[in-house]
C-alpha cells in the first residue's frame, strides 16, 4: 500500500543541483524533463551566478522515453560548454532517463578531454532525497575529479558539514567554522560558498585530514576518501552551538590534529568570558521571563535537531521534550544518533523520533504535556500547531517562510548567542502582547 507524507522536509534527489550551485562557478546541467529546477528551487538564496532558470537541460519527453536521450545529453553537454563560463560541469540525472536506461556516464566520457572538468552524478528522486543527493555530487568529485596527492599540507583540513540551501545557515556557519580553526592554528578548506569552488576542490586531497561535522551527512564521502585518497577523517557528531559543545569541539579537534594545547585553551578561555558575560547580561530574562517554557522541541534534520537540542539543554538549562528528526536518516546511523541525545547535562536524556510525516509530528507535539508554553524550532509548517498551542516557535530548518539570511549563522560561540538573541525575542514580542 502507497504511503502519503503530509508535510516532508525534503526534495528529491535531483534538488542536489544546490550543492553544485553552492560551489563558485559550478554549474549544473540537467538530464531530466522541463520543469525540473524551477520546482526544486525554493528561493532561499539560489540565484547568484548561475540561476535555476537557465541550467541548462535536456528537457526529455516522451519521444525520449520510447529512443532514448543520450544524443540530446550529448548536445546540451556540447553546448553548455560553448555558451556558459563556468568551471565544472556536474550533470545531474532525474528519474525518466535512469528508468529508460540511459547510460549518462558513457556520454559524460566523451567529454574527458574538455578544457573544463565534466563530471555526473545519479540522482534520480526515486533513489533518495536530496541529503543523499548531495553526497552523490561529492563522490562524483571523489570519484571522477580528485587524484591522490604525493604530501600533505600541514595544518590543512577539509570542512564537511550540513546540506547547502537545505540548510538555512549553511554559508554562515562554513565561514565562522573556518574561523575557529584558524584561531587554534589549522588552514580550514571548504569547497561551498564565495570565492571557494575549484581552486578549493584541488586542495582536498592534500588536507591532512577531514572533519565531518554532521551526525551523518558525508560521513560516506570522508570513508571514501580515506580509500581512495588517504586522508584520514574525525567525525564530530553535533554541530556545536554555544560554550559547552563548542569548546568541547575545539579541544577534539585540537588533539586529533595534535596542536599546541595552551594555544586551544587561550582560545577557548577567550571565547568563554565574552559569552557569559553576555549571558550574565540577561541572566534576569532566562530566569524571570513568563512566556518561554522549559519545555522545547526541534523539528529538524539529524544535523540541526542533535546541536540545537544540546545547545538549549547544556547552555540554557531547558528540558528536551521529544525531539523529531524529519530527514529521513538512514536506518544504519540512527541508534548512534539517538544515543547522543542521551548525553545531555544534569543527567537529562531525550528521545529522539524519526519521522518524516508532518502530520504525525504535529499529532505527537499536541498530545505531549509541555507545562506551559513549548518552545518548537523547526520549519515553517510547525508553527500553525505551535500558535495552536500558545507556544512559542522560531523557525530554524526548511522550509523557511519568514525570514531571509544571508550570512547569519547559529554554529559556534556567537552563533549560540545569536540563537539566543532569536528563541528571546519572540519571548519579549510575545510578552509584550500579553501586558
Amino acid at each position: 500500500m502507497a504511503k502519503l507524507l503530509d508535510k516532508q522536509r525534503y526534495k528529491c534527489a535531483l534538488a542536489a543541483m544546490q550543492t553544485v550551485q553552492a560551489i563558485d562557478r559550478a554549474i549544473p546541467v540537467l538530464h531530466s524533463g522541463p520543469g525540473c529546477a524551477q520546482k526544486l528551487s525554493d528561493g532561499t538564496g539560489s540565484s547568484g551566478y548561475f540561476s535555476p532558470n537557465i541550467f541548462p537541460c535536456t528537457s526529455i519527453n516522451e519521444k525520449d522515453v520510447v529512443f532514448g536521450g543520450v544524443k540530446k545529453l550529448h548536445s546540451t553537454i556540447d553546448n553548455a560548454l560553448k555558451v556558459i563560463d563556468a568551471d565544472m560541469y556536474v550533470v545531474l540525472t532525474g528519474c525518466i532517463p535512469e528508468i529508460v536506461g540511459d547510460d549518462t556516464g558513457e556520454v559524460v566520457s566523451e567529454f574527458a578531454d574538455s578544457d573544463k572538468p565534466v563530471i555526473y552524478a545519479p540522482t534520480a528522486g526515486f533513489k533518495g532525497n536530496n541529503y543523499k543527493g548531495h553526497e552523490q555530487v561529492v563522490d562524483a568529485i571523489i570519484d571522477q575529479y580528485l587524484e591522490k596527492a604525493e604530501a600533505r599540507q600541514k595544518g590543512l583540513v577539509n570542512i564537511w558539514a550540513d546540506v547547502p540551501y537545505q540548510d538555512l545557515y549553511w554559508l554562515g556557519n562554513l565561514r565562522e567554522l573556518e574561523n575557529l580553526l584558524k584561531e587554534i592554528g589549522l588552514t580550514p578548506n571548504t569547497i561551498f560558498g564565495y570565492n571557494r569552488g575549484i581552486d578549493n576542490i584541488n586542495k582536498i586531497p592534500y588536507a591532512e585530514f577531514n572533519l565531518v561535522i554532521s551526525p551523518w551527512v558525508s560521513l560516506k564521502n570522508a570513508k571514501k576518501m580515506e580509500r581512495k585518497l588517504g586522508i584520514p577523517y574525525l567525525h564530530y557528531k553535533t554541530l556545536p552551538i554555544g560554550a559547552f559543545e563548542t569548546s568541547k569541539f575545539l579541544r577534539e579537534v585540537g588533539k586529533y590534529a595534535n596542536l599546541d594545547e595552551n594555544k586551544v585553551e587561550e582560545v577557548i578561555a577567550e571565547h568563554e568570558k565574552y559569552y557569559y558575560y553576555l549571558i550574565e547580561r540577561y541572566a534576569d530574562l532566562f530566569l524571570e521571563n513568563r512566556v518561554i517554557n522549559k519545555q522545547f522541541s526541534v523539528v529538524a534534520d539529524a544535523h540541526y535537531a542533535l546541536g540545537i537540542a544540546k545547545f538549549l539543554t547544556n547552555d540554557l538549562g531547558l528540558i528536551p521534550a521529544k525531539q523529531f528528526i524529519t530527514d529521513d536518516t538512514p536506518k544504519e546511523y540512527r541508534e548512534a544518533i539517538a544515543e547522543e541525545f542521551k548525553e545531555l547535562n544534569y543527567g537529562l536524556q531525550a528521545e529522539a523520533v524519526f519521522e518524516t510525516d508532518g502530520y504525525k509530528i504535529h499529532e505527537a507535539i499536541k498530545e505531549h504535556d509541555y507545562h506551559g508554553y513549548p518552545l518548537i524550532l523547526g520549519g515553517y509548517y510547525d508553527k500553525e500547531v505551535t500558535e495552536d498551542l500558545s507556544g512559542n516557535f522560531l523557525n530554524i530548518s526548511w522550509p523557511v517562510n519568514d525570514k531571509v539570511v544571508f550570512d547569519d549563522f547559529i554554529v559556534g560561540y556567537t552563533g549560540g548567542i545569536r540563537l539566543i538573541e532569536d528563541i528571546y525575542t519572540v519571548a519579549v514580542q510575545r510578552q509584550c502582547h500579553l501586558l
